[in-house]
């Protein structure tokens, strides 16, 4: 199958990640058939999706006009066998639960077309796991999607033991057409690229607070406002070689003995856990939230984003 070949995306699941995802083909010129299992679930996507596509047209990175035709590319389904009966891609997005996740791609092994490529948004568990409830391992892969996915444009491929080199390079030319940014995870490891990342600043950011070091809002500062700033722009190679592996090592040599090497989750971090202090879905975790103060944040997290979809636009352009 050819990049021209891929005419009709399914997106399997329409919450917090799918919805976003069925955005972003339909933005990009492609049908979409976006599936959940009730009509309320999917009545609320599509909602999600007309307000997001209008944050991205108040900052320009859409124009107005463009709404009503990208919506009409998006058609609701309840049935996951008719959402994929003619998909030549199908992105699954349901809930991180393994054995789920496997009876999806089961059904979708026998509803979809032999073609059919089968990539599942999961950031937990690796392709084989889930290639294994097919019969077409070869074109089964991960491709991780950050959130907010219309607003963030990186994706990891993950490909597994079976995953084959033309999977692999038509999904990353697809990703790549639409605006993405795709980043291939060449053998499969828990947590890919970022989560991996992710989890090593979050622990020492842990550590800094549980040792003392600093308050939780003294390490946001640093990291909105130093380093977070710097990297939007250019990666942790590509700072290294600008400040020069030498200095680094320095750095390296007389930190990393210091740097927090738990193997297990902070005490600071299980404690609220037990406590039921999740952070904004519970009203309380580091911080303390009101409706208010959380819609705040994601409307900043969001246009904030937003921008700068409307920026990687000026310099395609």
């Amino acid at each position: 199958m050819r990049l021209e070949d891929v005419r009709r995306i399914a997106v399997i699941g329409a919450g917090l990640m799918g919805h976003g995802i069925a955005l972003e083909f339909a933005a990009a010129g492609y049908a979409v058939h976006v599936n959940d299992v009730s009509h309320e679930a999917l009545t609320d996507a599509m909602d999600r999706i007309r307000s997001s596509l209008g944050l991205l047209a108040d900052v320009g990175a859409i124009e107005q006009d463009e709404i009503g035709t990208i919506i009409a590319r998006i058609t609701p389904e309840v049935s996951l066998e008719k959402a994929g009966a003619e998909a030549d891609l199908v992105i699954e997005a349901v809930f991180e639960d393994l054995e789920l996740k496997r009876a999806t791609f089961a059904r979708l092994d026998s509803a979809c077309p032999q073609h059919t490529i089968l990539a599942s948004n999961t950031s937990t568990y690796v392709p084989s796991a889930i290639a294994s409830a097919t019969k077409r391992a070869d074109r089964v892969v991960v491709s991780h999607y950050f959130n907010p996915p219309h607003l963030l444009p990186i994706v990891e491929v993950v490909r597994g033991p079976d995953t084959s080199d033309a999977t692999v390079d038509l999904i990353t030319t697809l990703f790549r057409s639409i605006g993405k940014q795709p980043a291939v995870v060449q053998r499969e490891v828990p947590g890919f690229i970022g989560n991996r990342l992710q989890m090593a600043l979050d622990r020492e950011a842990l550590a800094l607070v549980r040792d003392g070091v600093a308050s939780v809002e003294d390490v946001d500062t640093v990291v909105k406002y130093g380093f977070g700033r710097r990297l939007a722009v250019a990666g942790l190679f590509e700072v290294g070689e600008l400040a020069g592996w030498d200095v680094l090592a320095t750095i390296a040599g007389m930190l990393f003995p210091d740097i927090d090497a738990s193997k297990q989750v902070t005490p600071i971090l299980q404690e609220r856990i037990d406590r039921g202090q999740f952070g904004v879905k519970s009203g309380k975790g580091f911080y303390d939230w009101t409706p208010e103060s959380a819609e705040a944040l994601r409307r900043r997290v969001g246009r904030a984003l937003a921008e700068m979809a409307r920026w990687d636009r000026r310099q395609e352009d």
